[in-house]
């Protein structure tokens, strides 16, 4: 089940793009991604609020809705390269997690199915379990590495007594085959979760984690390149699930579960624009963006770009398989 538009508040598209009904699939198979959002929070287990990300994360802009964003940096409009369109809200009622999570998984297998990338607006980490099942029913369990930005591993075995939470996903897609632990890798973890045991279970599945001490020593550029380098093996197509809390609070305080010392902004949009540039990425998520404790909605600007910024780099990356000769941004962190 879908709602074209916003689920909580009044009926937007991603930057004005136009909306599409999901059963309309000769329409939306043209595009080469779509937005999908996922306004559901029943699985936080501290701040609540993220259910209104997606209508932040499509409405926060400062520039009119026309359709055109072009990328100073790649020399690329991905709104408009990509035919972007907004297949608007899956309904996911809080109190019912296991419906809305399969409604969520089967919106993202059925645009999966057509080749075409979903973008999933959150919502809480919970839904990253349905996004990246659905693109492994199309590409195959096993086939779909994942790299992962987040202060939290979210590979609990249970949160509060249930297998669904923002704290569990990780280990429920592992668990299932979905993907493969050693073909999972994630930056920006830090602070004091998970425990002792919890780190015993994810280092025997083969995970690979880059915690902030390790970014700060080696550099993100060459974090990223082993990250990629690891997920590109033996795999046909990355997930990228971005968690806004990867982020510093001081540069994203909208969040559900705040941890100080994380990634600056730039280190983000930098890190997710390469990332899209350099692997065939068959999903993205953005989440976590929490409308209720943000500052003059300083996280939902940066959730925004964050999902521009990865738009912009698939654009990028088709238009040189193409053959074309998109700009060359100059940049050590998207060195070809």
């Amino acid at each position: 089940m879908a709602r074209i538009g916003n689920l909580y508040g009044p009926d937007a598209t991603f930057l004005g793009v136009p909306a599409v009904d999901p059963d309309d699939v000769e329409r939306w198979r043209q595009s080469a991604a779509v937005i999908i959002g996922a306004p559901f929070d029943g699985g936080t287990s501290h701040r609540a609020g993220c259910r209104f990300g997606p209508q932040a994360l499509r409405t926060t802009d400062y520039l009119p809705h026309d359709g055109l964003r072009p990328s100073l940096a790649l020399g690329v409009d991905p709104l408009a390269d990509l035919a972007v369109v907004d297949l608007g809200d899956v309904e996911m009622p809080s109190g019912e997690t296991e419906l809305s999570l399969r409604r969520l998984e089967d919106r993202v297998s059925a645009v999966a199915r057509e080749n075409v990338i979903p973008m999933v607006l959150g919502g809480d980490h919970t839904i990253a379990l349905p996004d990246v099942t659905g693109v492994a029913n199309h590409l195959g369990f096993g086939r779909v590495s994942v790299i992962h930005f987040d202060a939290h591993a979210d590979t609990g075995e249970s949160q509060m007594g249930s297998l669904y939470g923002h704290g569990t996903p990780m280990r429920r897609l592992i668990e299932s085959g979905a993907c493969r632990g050693d073909r999972f890798l994630q930056i920006g973890l830090r602070g004091y979760w998970p425990e002792p045991a919890t780190l015993d279970w994810m280092a025997a599945q083969g995970m690979r984690t880059f915690e902030m001490g390790e970014i700060v020593s080696r550099g993100l550029d060459d974090v990223l390149d082993e990250a990629m380098t690891i997920a590109l093996d033996d795999c046909d197509a990355v997930f990228l699930s971005v968690d806004i809390d990867v982020v510093d609070p001081g540069a994203a305080p909208g969040t559900g579960t705040p941890e100080p010392g994380g990634l600056s902004s730039r280190e983000l949009l930098d890190a997710v624009r390469r990332i899209a540039m350099s692997v065939p990425l068959a999903g993205v998520d953005v989440v976590e963006v929490a409308p209720p404790y943000d500052h003059a909605d300083i996280t939902a600007y940066l959730g925004n770009r964050v999902v521009l910024e990865a738009l912009g780099g698939v654009a990028w990356r088709r238009s040189k398989e193409r053959g074309e000769s998109p700009r060359d941004p100059s940049d050590p962190l998207l060195r070809r």
